[in-house]
């Protein structure tokens, strides 16, 4: 094989495993992401934490919006005081004032990012897609703690604050809520 061959071989096969590491870039990203806390990445838990230390931690709420995201959207209590460990129930209030049934996915983070490894969601609206009819109102809960690990990282123990925040982003309406938004009205005889 001339070394013409040999140097365009190598160059494809770096390309192919150039290639083949994009498409396992984000998974992986994902992944390292939820083991280590990392970009304010939340952990998720069945249960609460075993252990609930005296010491507290002051959890603030944030809620935004995408841009052309038509509902409200907002914490129902900004501040919270909760012991390391324990479990904490906090309320967001979302609200469709539009004539039409609009869908949303929540995306979150915990700031500092340096929190989001010790920061555990128990139930949260964000892990499914939020369906609001018009003029529709609703509450939705997200429980959570902060696991008592924290106190033992010589960086991270030092945090007094996280801040929980989300952003609503519309989405396209699941099938079968499309299909009756799209139906014509029926008149009555």
């Amino acid at each position: 094989m001339t070394p013409q061959k040999k140097t365009g071989l190598a160059l494809v096969g770096v390309a192919a495993l150039m290639l083949s590491l994009s498409f396992a870039a984000v998974p992986f990203y994902d992944w390292f992401c939820r083991v280590t806390g990392y970009a304010g990445t939340v952990a998720v838990a069945d249960q609460g934490a075993d252990t609930v230390l005296e010491r507290t931690m002051d959890i603030r709420f944030d809620a935004s919006l995408e841009a052309g995201m038509p509902w409200e959207f907002k914490p129902q209590v900004h501040k919270m005081t909760i012991k390391i460990g324990e479990t904490g129930l906090a309320f967001y209030e979302a609200y469709n004032p539009t004539d039409r049934v609009i869908a949303g996915t929540a995306s979150y983070n915990v700031m500092p990012d340096l929190a989001g490894g010790y920061f555990t969601k128990i139930e949260c609206f964000c892990f499914t897609e939020q369906v609001l009819q018009p003029g529709e109102r609703v509450i939705m809960p997200v429980s959570f703690y902060v696991d008592p690990s924290i106190v033992d990282d010589p960086e991270a123990g030092l945090i007094k604050e996280i801040t929980l925040s989300y952003t609503f982003h519309e989405t396209a309406l699941p099938e079968q809520q499309a299909a009756l938004a799209a139906a014509p009205a029926k008149p009555i005889n």
